[in-house]
């Protein structure tokens, strides 16, 4: 993949291309708007969602509707029921810590094809811009909402790059999958103040360590990090469960299905 290419895959990551299909760009629409109402909760899970209703509330035909419903169901948020339609799913907890482990194991193979088939010097340098920027939000000792909204811009942006610099569309689309489900981001952030710095901190050390070892062409040590590097969003995640606030501020939380034991604990 050439350079220009790589920053066209770098972009897609954040718009998906329409499809040369009519209509394609409504559908992208409805499955925006969808995703945000199953992850704000406003679409429980394993209750039939009724399509009428949702031509009405998205604005758009029945035909886009459909296709946004089968997308979702392909990035694993929705399923479909015995008796035709489809259903919010619920995740357990270990649903979701396994898919943080996919993405792991995703972006450490795209870090490890990076450092083997050698990456775009001017993808590198954005990445390394990204890394600039969060270096600069971890210099200062306060760290609020506002330092951590700038940090998951610019970690996400990190991520996205990460991916296009692996060379391979084929990485890059199912790293985008993986992360369609909330709770699987990279940006999970576990606690606020000092605790979220701390763990940002740590999760920097690896983010300049992978691009080191991609530049060395270190192939092996690329992909451990990185798969090291999910651990942090695997520990941050438990930490945002294990609180009430932490729980109420998580992505999709209407999504997860607690063991009876934690919900017990919480009460």
């Amino acid at each position: 993949m050439n350079v220009n290419a790589a920053l066209r895959t770098a972009d897609a990551v954040d718009t998906p291309e329409p499809d040369s299909a009519a209509g394609s760009s409504q559908t992208v629409r409805a499955q925006v708007r969808l995703r945000e109402l199953i992850v704000g909760g406003e679409l429980q899970p394993g209750v039939r969602i009724p399509e009428l209703s949702l031509v009405e509330r998205l604005g758009v035909s029945r035909t886009p509707v459909r296709a946004a419903l089968l997308r979702l169901q392909e990035e694993g948020l929705l399923e479909l029921l015995p008796g035709g339609g489809f259903a919010v799913r619920e995740f357990s907890e270990t649903d979701i810590y396994d898919a943080i482990e996919v993405r792991g194991t995703l972006e450490g193979l795209a870090a490890r094809l990076a450092a083997e088939r050698g990456a775009p010097a001017v993808v590198l340098a954005e990445a390394k811009d990204c890394l600039d920027h969060i270096d600069e939000l971890l210099a200062h000792a306060t760290f609020g909402d506002e330092a951590i909204a700038a940090y998951t811009l610019h970690n996400g942006r990190f991520h996205q790059l990460l991916a296009a610099l692996s060379g391979s569309d084929v990485i890059v689309r199912q790293i985008e999958r993986a992360i369609s489900l909330p709770f699987a981001s990279p940006n999970v952030v576990g606690g606020a103040g000092v605790r979220a710095r701390d763990s940002f901190v740590i999760a920097q050390g690896q983010h300049r360590a992978v691009i080191e070892a991609i530049e060395q062409r270190e192939g092996a040590r690329a992909e451990g990090v990185m798969r090291e590097h999910a651990r942090i969003a695997r520990d941050n995640l438990r930490v945002a469960m294990a609180s009430h606030q932490g729980l109420q501020a998580l992505p999709g939380q209407a999504l997860i299905r607690r063991s009876p034991r934690r919900a017990a604990n919480r009460r």
